[in-house]
């Protein structure tokens, strides 16, 4: 998972990157710590050609701001440069999984037909 700090350098891997997930999380957030290997091992065993990304909204508190991040931790879908899903405070790897699972399909099999 890449770790993220600026606005320019998110908004320029969501717009040129076929599937993205954005973590924001916190480095004293217990839930957050727990949920980012989790992730990083579902994108790495079922996804393995989405970009994950890691924002500390702790550290890069303006630009969480920017992006109306108040709780942690939120996850944020992007397909082809479009928001497709957002996942706050509470939810499962399992609905993660089930929110990627189709468009990740259609985006790399598009990709791969290009």
């Amino acid at each position: 998972m890449l770790t993220i700090d600026s606005e320019e350098a998110l908004a320029d891997l969501v717009s040129t990157s076929r599937a993205v997930l954005v973590l924001y999380g916190g480095e004293s957030c217990g839930v957050c710590q727990s949920v980012k290997p989790q992730l990083e091992k579902l994108g790495r065993d079922e996804f393995p050609e989405l970009l994950m990304l890691y924002v500390d909204c702790q550290v890069s508190g303006p630009l969480c701001a920017a992006r109306s991040i108040f709780s942690l931790p939120v996850i944020h879908l992007w397909f082809e440069g479009q928001r497709f899903g957002e996942f706050a405070r509470v939810f499962s790897i399992g609905e993660v999984r089930a929110a990627l699972e189709r468009p990740y399909s259609l985006a790399i099999q598009q990709g791969a037909a290009e």
